[in-house]
């Protein structure tokens, strides 16, 4: 049976317009200064959305799944036992799992991933009342709504706000050295709960001494379920309390009720929350780039998608555009596409920085 594919985006907000920076003439942006803060009244975001063309780069090469390793896995998962489960889950439940993860999300699922497999995918067959793995695993090859929740249920999002500080430092350094009157845009290819997009923001802000700076930022991730909460911009107490007071205090509002703070709707406005497989075979994305922060993803993806991925981005980004990768993150493999300038930023091979 023939998986049901996940569902496409061919449209984007305004903030990723289709007009091209080369051919354009973009007038001054008007800039609030941050002085101005108790002034400033809520506005709704737009929910309006434009048409984009769309660049379509050759898709990533993925490793085949071979025999030696089906077998490996399946003595591993049939060594471990399933006593004491709710369902049955049979070697040949896992490998589909793992199939189908891979083929449509890019996730090299280990082995060791068993166990959590099982948690997470339990829930689903009491919640939609199926008896085995193979009916659910079927039931989500026929449904796209439930396709949605295996594959959300099934990747992970561990995010905070200025997560890996120093990354920010950089970007807002960059920020303040491009001389041109045209908005900035940056792309977060792993939006998650929009921790790291609304960082972005912030730093923006910063940057220009403004709420309102020439930035536009996309904010991806392939979990809807996450980019529902990142797009609400509300967040309990624990998840701000190493923020910086005064980041806090200027860019957050404070529920009383509940403990919990929310993002000021000027930085909501910076940001356009959408859903994006980075495996799918065509981007809504509309370059060029300034910034790619493509953050902690990489590290589930074999090398040959790794490499089909970057190859993608190089013709987003700006001459000048930098790349930003997790610390755990190398691209030496791509040596040919990108290069190096330290602390886990990249450029273009061709790029003048240095």
């Amino acid at each position: 049976m023939a998986l049901t594919p996940p569902p496409h985006d061919d449209t984007l907000h305004h903030h990723f317009g289709a007009t091209s920076a080369t051919s354009a003439t973009h007038s001054t942006p008007t800039h609030t200064p941050l002085s101005t803060h108790s002034s400033l009244s809520a506005h709704t975001p737009s929910t309006t959305h434009s048409p984009l063309s769309s660049r379509t780069p050759a898709p990533a090469t993925h490793t085949p799944l071979h025999a030696a390793d089906i077998s490996r896995t399946l003595e591993t998962i049939s060594s471990s036992g399933t006593a004491g489960r709710e369902f049955e889950f049979t070697p040949v439940d896992f490998e589909r799992i793992r199939k189908m993860l891979y083929q449509n999300a890019g996730i090299a699922l280990s082995p060791a991933k068993q166990d959590m497999v099982y948690s997470r995918l339990a829930k689903r067959l009491r919640a939609t009342g199926k008896k085995t793995f193979a009916q659910y695993l079927q039931h989500v090859e026929q449904d796209r709504g439930e396709w949605e929740i295996f594959i959300n249920s099934l990747t992970t999002n561990l995010t905070s706000f200025f997560r890996e500080s120093h990354h920010f430092d950089i970007l807002a350094e960059q920020l303040k050295s491009i001389k041109e009157k045209r908005p900035l845009k940056i792309w977060c290819c792993a939006a998650s709960t929009g921790e790291e997009p609304y960082s972005l923001a912030i730093t923006a802000c910063e940057a220009f001494a403004s709420l309102t700076p020439p930035v536009q930022i996309l904010a991806t991730d392939i979990d809807t379920a996450v980019l529902a909460t990142g797009e609400k911009g509300n967040y309990r107490k624990d998840r701000v309390d190493r923020m910086n007071p005064d980041y806090l205090n200027r860019y957050f509002t404070h529920k009383s009720a509940d403990g919990s703070y929310t993002v000021r709707p000027e930085l909501r406005r910076m940001i356009t929350f959408r859903r994006i497989n980075l495996l799918s075979p065509a981007w809504p994305v509309q370059g060029p780039l300034d910034a790619i922060f493509c953050r902690n993803v990489m590290i589930y993806f074999d090398k040959p998608t790794q490499y089909g991925i970057l190859k993608r981005f190089v013709p987003l980004m700006r001459p000048e555009a930098r790349l930003y990768a997790g610390h755990s993150e190398s691209f030496l493999h791509a040596s040919d596409l990108l290069r190096s300038l330290g602390r886990t930023v990249y450029v273009r091979l061709d790029s003048p920085l240095h």
